[in-house]
């Protein structure tokens, strides 16, 4: 059975092949324009930087250089009940180098589309064994991030030799451009 965390929680992962799933729904709001949200990924080493630019998993990159993370890719509307985007990630794989993987989501051109995290709801990060599809873990956001226009779900890290999720829950408002000036 999978245990629901709440914010600062950390929990071990124990599979070694595992799914991220990420989901979310819209409020209807008089923007006039269909939310894009996007599921990023950066894989970063010891000091918190990215590994390499091509360790950056989004919608124009799909999949480190190892192999080891893929992106389902870029879900343009988030329609349907379930995961809106998948990240599967083989740990058997990942360059040694890694030690942490940061999972974000963030609003496709909100400022000119007038939109925030504040009108998305039903908002969660799940994990689950890929080959089984038994869920390990799910985190669900429950605060209003109502300026935010990009949220840090949680990360994924390895410690003395052990995967383990945290969910993190931290929203800002400067957008992708932001956590990539974090981890670059």
């Amino acid at each position: 059975m999978a245990i629901n965390l709440q914010k600062g929680q950390r929990e071990n992962i124990n599979a070694p092949k595992f799914t991220v799933g990420l989901g979310w729904d819209t409020n209807n709001t008089s923007t006039g324009t269909a939310f894009d949200l996007d599921a990023s990924l950066f894989l970063l080493g010891e000091n918190k930087k990215l590994v390499s630019d091509n360790h950056f998993i989004f919608y124009n990159n799909l999949e480190s250089p190892d192999k080891a993370v893929v992106h389902s890719g870029d879900n343009l509307t988030g329609d349907g009940n379930g995961d809106d985007e998948q990240i599967r990630i083989d740990l058997t794989k990942i360059d040694p180098a890694v030690k942490e993987i940061t999972v974000v989501v963030t609003i496709h051109e909100a400022d000119s589309r007038r939109q925030n995290f504040g009108q998305v709801r039903n908002s969660f990060i799940r994990i689950f064994n890929t080959e089984t599809n038994e869920e390990i873990l799910k985190y669900e956001l429950d605060e209003d991030f109502s300026i935010e226009t990009a949220v840090e779900f949680g990360r994924i890290y390895n410690r003395n030799g052990e995967w383990k999720f945290e969910a993190v829950g931290s929203g800002q408002r400067e957008g992708l451009e932001k956590f990539v000036a974090i981890y670059q």
